[in-house]
């Protein structure tokens, strides 16, 4: 599941005729490390890929979770400059890998790629802007409750009951609180009716 907004979703066998190659990444291996240079355009092929940057404590801050058939790390790659997060398999992965030159040939060729890009970029900082809001003006339960509706839009889930894929720790890391606060907060917002709890799984 990615989050939170749509990301480019392309036809692996269009990159692969542009020279893509697939690359296998382990659970927890790096695939892009915060400061390298962007270089490659990438894809997921399989698995999930998380985007994050580190604190100076340790902690881990979650930009994105990137599952099958969504783009990642395309800014630095077209700024030409460094990346500003790393990324790593969250589960066993392969990671479809082309180029800046080519994957330039490819956009030239195939406009409306172009377009469809240049949306999801956008989309890219809406989001981001909305989230800065979210997490600077609004309590916990606000917060978590922002993002999970932001999920279900984004699903375009339209059934009763939504069900979080997230775990605590990513809820935690997305939206910059605590796992011991982001547990307390869904506890009271199950009591208050704004979310489900089956075991350890919650729904909205």
């Amino acid at each position: 599941m990615t989050w939170i907004i749509n990301v480019l979703i392309m036809d692996h066998n269009l990159l692969l005729q542009y020279g893509a190659v697939i690359r296998k990444h382990k659970k927890e291996e790096i695939v892009i490390k915060e400061g390298g240079k962007a270089r490659f355009f990438f894809v997921v092929y399989s698995g999930e890929i998380k985007m994050y940057n580190t604190g100076d404590d340790g902690k881990e801050f979650i930009q994105a979770i990137f599952t099958e058939g969504e783009s990642f790390g395309e800014p630095p790659l077209f700024l030409d400059t460094d990346y500003p997060a790393s990324a790593k398999a969250l589960v066993d992965s392969e990671v479809l890998m082309l180029e800046k030159t080519k994957m330039t040939s490819l956009l030239k060729d195939h406009f409306e790629v172009h377009l469809q890009l240049t949306e999801i970029l956008c989309k890219r900082l809406y989001f981001k802007s909305m989230m800065a809001r979210e997490i600077t003006m609004h309590d916990a339960a606000h917060r978590i409750l922002a993002v999970i509706d932001f999920l279900k839009e984004r699903d375009e889930f339209t059934e009763k009951i939504y069900p979080v894929s997230l775990t605590r720790q990513q809820l935690a890391d997305l939206t910059g609180l605590r796992v011991e606060t982001v547990i307390r907060s869904i506890t009271h917002l199950v009591k208050k009716g704004e979310l489900l709890q089956k075991g350890r799984k919650i729904y909205r």
